[in-house]
């Protein structure tokens, strides 16, 4: 369903999808705003964001990022991405965790399946992918969380 607030003045704002608006530390953030951004960056071509629940916050942003041809996957163009968000739409906007992957599940329609992208970088069974049109995608996704986990411990 949508999700909507009501403001002080009683007036009602739509937010988007109810599955597509996090609440981060108590903050009801849309993961449509942090795509937005990452793909008007001249480097990434797509993106995929998500929440990720954390014991203090709620949930925290996560994103997949597929790059455009002419670049390559390094920390310093992750670090210009959240920079870019941090002035685009300000710090509670920062992904914890930008992927880099090759590519992302879409339908034949093109579509990005986003609760597959979540399903696989939680984990969990991603259902039914059976109008999936790139099935190595999912395994892209569950290198890049493996690897990212591996760093992480270092």
């Amino acid at each position: 369903g949508d999700y909507a607030i009501r403001d002080k003045d009683g007036y009602y704002w739509l937010l988007g999808r109810a599955d597509e608006v996090l609440n981060v530390a108590g903050h009801r953030l849309g993961t449509i705003e942090v795509e937005d951004a990452l793909i008007s960056s001249k480097e990434v071509a797509e993106s995929a964001v998500f929440g990720k629940p954390d014991p203090v916050k709620g949930e925290v942003i996560a994103a997949m990022v597929v790059l455009k041809e002419e670049f390559q996957d390094d920390t310093e163009i992750i670090s210009k991405l959240r920079k870019r968000i941090r002035e685009d739409l300000g710090a509670i906007y920062v992904p914890e965790e930008i992927h880099i992957v090759k590519s992302l599940p879409k339908t034949r329609s093109g579509k990005i399946m986003r609760r597959v992208v979540k399903a696989v970088a939680l984990n969990q069974l991603p259902g039914d992918i059976s109008t999936l049109e790139n099935s190595a995608s999912v395994d892209e996704i569950k290198e890049a969380i493996e690897a990212f986990s591996k760093e992480a411990k270092k």
